[in-house]
């Protein structure tokens, strides 16, 4: 059950530029499957949505050349406005977490990790405090002419702040300080991997980055105290060379920390691993259920697999024994990017 005793709802974003209605609200039956309730048209093309840790407010990115950010309260029926959108000081916000009493957003076409204050009631307090710029390049013409920002989160122990970088094949740890959002380590991974979205292993002891120009998921071991990343090992997505095009996008461990799940784009798939400590092994792919899985999510043992050119979500049910998704159902949403749970 989701706060004040109703029952679990999930946020769905589409981009509205192709057709999407902009933040969906579902409600989640017991089974896992969702009814769409509302929609609501707020900012253009919400790329990621992201829950204050309270629940009662929901954040949004919208992934426009002047970026924003915006807020909604989300403890009536459906999400309401909370202030008017401010700007990220960032172009093509991509992803976006709430860290330390701000939202950070990461910004794919400018290359930048930006940090927006949040007043305590959880909106949001003007525009960002600090824009950290990263620079470089990769070997992959043109997708990585220069920096790429396409994931921003904290670490398991909320002490550092974690970007991925698919422009610069690599990850960056940062510190948010009275001066401002501080580079603590940049940690490379292998040239034209093209690294999109990180997750941490349930105890914070390990990392999984999916890359997106490459088919492959790195193993990292993360050590928190020193706020530092080793890549271990590099695996493949898929049993063999890809047919055709194949864009890793999405990576989520089990609760338990048995599985690691990815979705790869072109090839339509899902890609089910066995965390076996430093080491991945690839246990079975099966179909996503539609085309261009842009992200996926867990909650209460079934997987959601947000479909973007197929315009639905669809979720499946996870074997506990061998972790293999298997398809339940599936709800239509134009342009679905991504989708979050209260």
């Amino acid at each position: 059950m989701a706060h004040g005793g109703r029952r679990q709802r999930a946020f769905i974003g589409s981009f509205t530029a192709a057709g999407g209605p902009g933040i969906v609200t579902a409600a989640v039956a017991a089974d896992g499957a969702l009814t769409v309730l509302s929609s609501l048209n707020g900012v253009p093309d919400p790329a990621y949505l992201a829950l204050a840790p309270d629940g009662r407010t929901l954040y949004a990115v919208s992934e426009t050349a002047d970026g924003k950010v915006a807020a909604y309260d989300v403890t009536g029926d459906a999400p309401e406005p909370a202030g008017a959108p401010v700007p990220v000081g960032g172009d093509a916000p991509t992803h976006l977490s709430v860290f330390a009493g701000h939202v950070l957003t990461a910004n794919y076409g400018s290359g930048s990790v930006t940090a927006v204050p949040l007043r305590p009631d959880g909106t949001l307090a003007g525009g960002p405090s600090a824009v950290l710029q990263h620079t470089g390049a990769g070997p992959c013409a043109p997708r990585q002419q220069g920096p790429h920002a396409h994931q921003v989160q904290p670490d398991p122990s909320g002490r550092w702040a974690v970007s991925v970088d698919l422009g610069t094949d690599s990850v960056r740890v940062c510190a948010l300080t009275a001066a401002g959002l501080e580079l603590h380590r940049e940690i490379a991974l292998r040239p034209g991997s093209g690294p999109r979205h990180l997750a941490f292993y349930p105890d914070g002891s390990h990392a999984y980055v999916v890359n997106e120009l490459t088919p492959t998921v790195v193993v990292c071991r993360w050590d928190a105290a020193e706020g530092s990343l080793k890549p271990l090992a590099e695996v493949p997505l898929l049993p063999g060379a890809p047919a055709g095009d194949a864009y890793p996008s999405g990576v989520v461990v089990s609760p338990d920390g048995r599985f690691v799940w990815t979705a790869t784009r072109g090839e339509d798939v899902l890609s089910v691993l066995a965390a076996e400590g430093d080491a991945l092994r690839l246990l079975a792919t099966v179909p996503c259920g539609g085309h261009w899985p842009r992200a996926i999510t867990e909650s209460n043992g079934v997987l959601y697999v947000a479909n973007e050119r197929s315009g639905d979500v669809t979720w499946f049910a996870l074997d506990p024994a061998d972790g293999v998704p298997r398809r339940a159902g599936s709800v239509r949403v134009p342009a679905a990017s991504c989708v979050v749970f209260d």
